[in-house]
């Protein structure tokens, strides 16, 4: 995985398998304190979708310590992995081997990605609004609750109103180009 500071990158890993990785509410919300105990500090995030066999976390790289912030990912995945072993009685690891990066090097590319990773739940069939999957900073980012983990001012830079926000992300949902599809 390979960083740079003050750099957007689409952060992704998938289940060995297809197994699911998320089990019941509590490990998406298990997954989540992890990510603000290790990942915060390293970065900024912009969106985010956790799936029952994957993630997608699209970030801006802040921390200088680029050794140490591919650290975290992997501390992070590794703690996650143990907790899931211990409660479900279940051995070796649960992410496929590397996680991957990759850089997000325009404006255009990240406003594709925020749509593709919030599209993530209804391509799977698993709602059929972006409001609905609970796992996502969708709801967050168009005003549907009011989490805090996701940088609404950058977000607010690309879409001044939230109205703005709502219409290009579910006014994209059939759109999307299939060469974002990971």
């Amino acid at each position: 995985m390979q960083l740079h500071t003050g750099g957007y990158f689409h952060i992704y890993n998938r289940s060995n398998g297809g197994e699911i990785v998320f089990r019941e509410e509590e490990n998406y919300l298990y997954f989540l304190r992890l990510y603000r105990r290790h990942l915060t500090s390293h970065f900024t995030t912009v969106a985010y979708c956790l799936m029952p066999t994957h993630f997608h976390l699209l970030v801006r790289v802040k921390s200088e310590a680029l050794g140490e912030a591919q650290k975290a990912v992997g501390v992070m995945l590794s703690s996650y992995t143990k907790a899931i072993n211990k409660r479900h009685a279940r051995h070796g690891s649960l992410f496929q081997h590397h996680t991957r990066a990759k850089w997000v090097d325009d404006e255009s590319y990240l406003l594709t990605l925020l749509t593709y990773i919030h599209q993530n739940p209804i391509r799977a069939g698993l709602v059929d609004r972006l409001e609905a999957w609970p796992f996502s900073s969708y709801p967050d980012l168009a005003g549907y609750r009011a989490g805090s983990l996701c940088d609404r001012e950058l977000i607010a830079s690309f879409f001044p109103q939230i109205e703005e926000m709502r219409a290009f992300s579910e006014g994209t949902v059939k759109r999307i180009d299939a060469r974002y599809w990971i």
